[in-house]
């Protein structure tokens, strides 16, 4: 069981940058695989990043890709997305996903658990 807790979302400019957290609970955090995900207003839910339990594997979406980096402290149970250069094409909703499965159930948002999100809107 894991309860997860997005943070670090907000208004920025384009081009700018910002760091969201997925905080968690749970004794066992360090087993779980992360996703994130995002969803804007009239679309479908789309992957963004996953990251492994140890850290040692990662996947980008490729809208990302180059922009983005997933990262976690297992100390502080918590994994982050630090976003760079935003687009305005970046607003939406940000989710994270967690799960005791493999990498790809997570890219595919098929964990068990999800947070409440974090909105992050880009302005032009």
């Amino acid at each position: 069981q894991v309860q997860l807790v997005e943070s670090g979302g907000g208004l920025v400019q384009a081009g700018g940058s910002l760091r969201l957290s997925c905080a968690a609970s749970g004794r066992t955090f360090s087993s779980y695989t992360i996703g994130w995900f995002r969803q804007a207003p009239g679309k479908e839910r789309e992957f963004v990043a996953a990251i492994s339990g140890s850290g040692g594997s990662t996947r980008y979406a490729d809208s990302v890709k180059g922009r983005c980096t997933i990262s976690r402290d297992n100390g502080k149970k918590t994994v982050y997305l630090q976003m760079n250069t935003l687009k305005p094409d970046d607003t939406a909703v940000y989710y994270c996903n967690a799960d005791l499965r493999s990498i790809g159930i997570v890219t595919r948002g098929g964990g068990d658990y999800w947070g409440q999100g974090t909105q992050v809107t880009v302005s032009s």
